[in-house]
């Protein structure tokens, strides 16, 4: 193989090797693997340069603030390695900078670090994994997936590093832009929101009995279906959970609607199992991105009871979308609407859900909860 002066070499057979980096004989010496240096260095654009130790010293902050920040970051303890670069000190710069402006408290520093990195965790595994699996067909027979692997990398980095922040920037502006609408400042933490729960039916079934690919394609189909579900219609997704999802909505009415087209999408896929869905409403704790608290609790225990391919909701959803006029409190208030309305000659109330009450039951851990069979009013709000 020859070297040009860029530290580039070309083969025999004329395929160019990832340039060749002073990391090279680092991992003689470390025993690492020089493609993974040579990748670490790219995606970095930096060499290992600091212990933890001098790391922290040259960001100018104590050892124990560092380590605090690097564990909520996800990162493995490395004891006194020297794997750290120039952009580890800046991190460090930056998030101990905003405490001691008074920006961010230290607990809230940290706690900005572990949201950051669980999200960015998930989705750099997700996008390798992706990525290199439809991707890395080898331009050439014979050639590994490790020898395509960085000129992918390279090719790939600087657009995904520009779509990561214009999507963080928009989801940003759609947060911002709720906490401005709150009625006060209490509901930009504890806040009454809708909440849903979907499950797929006989899920645990269909581990047994499909492959592990087939298995795969399925929740991603289901995954990929709720969310752009909740998505269209005005919801947030929250997180997925596999053969489960979890939604919320700032309106009733909207975690109604997304709840039954979930329903009906699935319905009308002979490849999906069906599904069902459980709803509250209420006061919802907010952190890092999740939800908790009595209300979540009991949209959980509500799909756990729902019957397939229908959608249970707690009386204080029932009484929302009553109060809000997207449902009547029973069909016989819905005819007597109705007959006043064409008396006065006026439209009758568009009602667009249906409530049915259902039996009170005792729920683990909640007491007795009264839930309701949620449904369509008629065939025409599926058009919309």
């Amino acid at each position: 193989m020859t070297v040009d002066d860029t530290g580039s070499g070309a083969g025999a057979d004329g395929r160019v090797d990832p340039p060749l980096e002073r990391g090279d004989a680092h991992a003689a010496d470390t025993g690492d693997d020089p493609l993974a240096l040579r990748l670490e260095q790219l995606i970095l654009g930096a060499e290992r340069r600091y212990t933890p130790f001098q790391a922290a010293r040259s960001a100018g902050v104590s050892m124990e603030l560092a380590s605090r920040f690097w564990r909520a970051m996800g990162f493995a303890d490395i004891g006194q390695a020297k794997a750290l670069t120039e952009a580890d000190v800046l991190a460090l710069r930056r998030l101990a900078g905003l405490v001691e402006a008074g920006l961010l408290s230290e607990a809230m520093a940290v706690q900005v670090a572990r949201s950051t990195g669980q999200t960015t965790a998930r989705l750099a595994e997700w996008q390798m994994d992706s990525f290199l699996e439809g991707l890395t067909e080898p331009p050439e027979p014979g050639m590994t997936r490790t020898e395509v692997t960085y000129p992918i990398v390279e090719l790939l980095l600087p657009e995904l590093e520009e779509f990561l922040v214009y999507v963080w920037r928009r989801q940003l502006a759609a947060s911002a832009g709720r906490v401005v609408q709150s009625a006060d400042d209490e509901e930009m933490v504890d806040r009454r929101l809708a909440v849903g729960f979907a499950d797929l039916v006989g899920f645990t079934r269909l581990t047994r009995r499909m492959e592990e690919e087939e298995l795969g394609e399925l929740v991603e189909a289901f995954e990929t279906t709720a969310a752009d579900l909740v998505a269209a219609r005005g919801g947030r997704l929250i997180k997925t959970l596999g053969d489960e999802v979890l939604y919320a909505a700032d309106d009733a009415g909207v975690a109604a609607d997304i709840a039954l087209r979930l329903v009906e999408t699935l319905a009308n896929d002979e490849t999906m199992p069906e599904l069902r869905v459980g709803m509250a409403f209420g006061t919802v704790t907010t952190r890092m991105g999740d939800v908790f608290g009595t209300t979540v609790n009991l949209a959980s225990r509500l799909t756990s009871i729902a019957p397939r391919d229908a959608v249970l909701v707690d009386s204080a959803f029932a009484q929302e979308l009553i109060r809000t006029g997207e449902a009547p409190a029973s069909e016989a208030e819905a005819a007597e609407a109705a007959a006043a309305a064409e008396k006065e000659g006026e439209e009758p109330p568009a009602y667009r859900f249906a409530l049915q009450p259902m039996w009170q039951r005792p729920v683990r851990g909640l007491g007795v909860v009264e839930p309701w069979l949620l449904a369509r009013r008629d065939d025409r709000s599926q058009t919309s």
